[in-house]
């Protein structure tokens, strides 16, 4: 394979973890609440369009408390001049990153010409990339899938990745799955093709100047150490949404941290105040606690904290202290148990 030299040397991102961008779910309220669990992981925003950043309400779309770093911001667009104004919007509002997202394969995002569809179209993908690059001092990320329906070869994959990494871009967050653009929803096209994670590890083999995260189906720490061994980065989807104490080890083991793994107690009592403060604010509690019901995921006592948020988190009135009150329904032991995973133990 021929390679031309990138024009822009490694810019070393330091997170080996990621918690992926996500729709509905990635907003400041969730970035806090993990915040809580994981220090050093990369957290992302929800995707939001160049033409959102560039007309939106900033405040709303792009504002974030200091806690939640570090953040990067996940864009969708795909005219170059548009994108790198959004590039310079970012950077002035103290993101951490930028990353363009090639991978989501909705019919909506199709419209837009942006997204999974973008995988066809390498050099525009580039002139994207160039432009963002030129206008900021941040790095530019890229996730992406490993290919989209007939283009779905290693072939076509390696092309893009060298086409766009001329650009400038020397990290790509990969999705180990084609998506298909006609015919399979998002939520299909997460599940029905197959993972081919040795794409990934060979991307990385061919293309070692790079930066290579892989991303798709990773649910505990054992796999993220395993991917390690084979890529620079991983970045964990659902799986951190559905049972984010997942993480809660995660700084000892991928970060050095010698911070102590707090317990699922430590973790709510600051989001009372959290809580509080923003239901000052006219915000609706559930848009925060709804982030916080699969805290005891797998554990005694999970029914009865799920069952009383969902039912009191509407109820007129409602303050803080329905943390307080959730946590009556778990076991004292579940409540303090320190659960502690050593890297050497994977």
């Amino acid at each position: 394979m021929n390679r031309t030299k990138l024009k822009n040397k490694n810019r070393g991102r330091t997170w080996p973890l990621s918690i992926a961008p996500m729709m509905q779910w990635t907003d400041r309220h969730y970035r806090f609440f993990m915040r809580q669990i994981t220090r050093h992981t990369l957290l992302y925003t929800e995707m939001i369009t160049s033409g959102a950043v560039l007309h939106g309400n900033r405040e709303k779309l792009l504002g974030f408390s200091a806690e939640e770093k570090p953040l990067a911001l996940q864009i969708g667009g795909d005219n170059p001049e548009e994108l790198a104004r959004c590039a310079q919007i970012v950077e002035e509002w103290g993101y951490d990153e930028i990353d363009l997202n090639i991978g989501c394969p909705s019919e909506k995002v199709q419209k837009g010409n942006f997204g999974a569809c973008l995988m066809a179209e390498p050099e525009l993908v580039a002139d994207c990339v160039r432009a963002m690059r030129d206008a900021c001092n941040l790095p530019v990320t890229v996730k992406h899938r490993i290919g989209i329906d007939n283009l779905d070869s290693y072939e076509a994959l390696a092309n893009f990745i060298q086409v766009v990494s001329e650009a400038g871009c020397d990290s790509f967050i990969v999705h180990s799955r084609i998506a298909i653009l006609k015919g399979l929803s998002p939520k299909d096209n997460r599940k029905i093709p197959p993972i081919r994670y040795e794409d990934v590890y060979r991307l990385k083999k061919d293309f070692p100047e790079l930066i290579i995260e892989i991303n798709g189906e990773i649910k505990t720490m054992a796999q993220v150490s395993e991917h390690l061994k084979y890529v620079d980065g991983v970045m964990i989807g659902r799986a951190a949404y559905e049972n984010p104490y997942l993480l809660s080890s995660a700084d000892s083991i991928f970060y050095e941290s010698d911070h102590p793994v707090k317990t699922r107690r430590e973790i709510i009592e600051p989001m009372a105040p959290y809580l509080e403060g923003w239901i000052k604010k006219d915000v609706y509690p559930n848009r925060i606690i709804r982030h916080m019901l699969s805290l005891f995921s797998h554990k005694p006592g999970n029914k009865r904290w799920k069952r009383y948020l969902s039912e009191h988190a509407h109820k007129p009135g409602v303050g803080a202290e329905i943390l307080i009150d959730a946590m009556e329904g778990v076991p004292e032991d579940v409540l303090d148990e320190r659960v502690s995973i050593a890297k050497e133990d994977l």
